[in-house]
């Protein structure tokens, strides 16, 4: 996975993650991504970085006669995650080298996670060698930084705050893999064929941008950039002030753009 800092969860950010962003950003597409999951049947589902379990929650809803396995690389995750979600299988492993044998599974899941991927047609491959022939993967990738309401605002107040020298992860990391030919290239490089690149529009919901600031700045990989300007509460204090700032007090809505991808392991 990406050693730019992006795996190292500690202290209480995963807790902070589950509790700011999953219910704001993450779980939209969770629930999208099992509706569709659950269309196949699936009876053994290997879900990678799983994170603290919000698409393997939905999985477990919307397909009850699979066994779901959920992985991910970050310890800190899995112990959040498992007591949550008890019905899954929790595997702490490595989405590029899943510790699968080959065939083991008929559905691959994976929730905003390739992006993290140093090496993605590798781990496609790996995908496929634990997919049984005409199995399916099934992921998510954010779309461009310009079609989150909530990331772009974020980034627009990081900027008001440190001009020249602001956290550049979100436009890097989690947006840096927009571009669905490049992604259907990377897929078929891996062996894999695509079926279909759907674009979706969900609306996120926040109880106020302070739930964004604080989700971002202690919860996400965006903390270990904000850390190098000094004390991160203050920090935190101005971000959800220029925040306010932008979008205004109260509750906040917010339009989310993601690719939604299937692929297929060929016979």
């Amino acid at each position: 996975m990406s050693g730019d800092g992006s795996t190292r969860w500690v202290g209480s950010m995963p807790e902070v993650y589950a509790r700011c962003l999953v219910p704001a950003v993450f779980r939209p597409f969770a629930r999208e991504l099992a509706r569709r999951a659950a269309a196949h049947g699936p009876r053994r589902v290997l879900e990678l970085a799983a994170g603290t379990g919000v698409v393997t929650a939905e999985l477990l809803a919307a397909c009850p006669d699979a066994h779901v396995t959920a992985s991910d690389l970050n310890e800190a995750m899995v112990q959040l995650a498992e007591p949550r979600v008890p019905g899954a299988t929790w595997r702490v492993a490595d989405a590029a080298q899943p510790p699968f044998p080959p065939g083991s599974f008929d559905l691959v899941v994976c929730g905003f996670g390739v992006m993290f991927l140093p090496d993605r047609p590798a781990a496609y491959a790996q995908v496929g060698r634990v997919l049984v022939p005409h199995g399916r993967f099934l992921f998510s990738t954010w779309g461009t930084l310009a079609d989150h309401g909530f990331e772009r605002d974020l980034v627009r107040a990081l900027e008001r705050l440190f001009p020249g020298d602001a956290p550049t992860f979100l436009q890097r990391v989690p947006h840096g893999y927009a571009d669905t030919a490049r992604v259907a290239d990377d897929l078929r490089a891996g062996g894999l064929d695509v079926v279909a690149i759907d674009t979706v529009t969900l609306e996120g919901r926040a109880d106020g941008p302070e739930q964004i600031a604080v989700g971002y700045a202690t919860g996400s990989p965006v903390r270990a950039e904000l850390t190098r300007h000094g004390d991160l509460d203050t920090t935190v204090a101005r971000l959800t002030a220029a925040l306010t700032d932008i979008v205004g007090p109260g509750p906040l809505t917010a339009p989310m753009t993601a690719h939604v991808v299937e692929a297929c392991r060929p016979a």
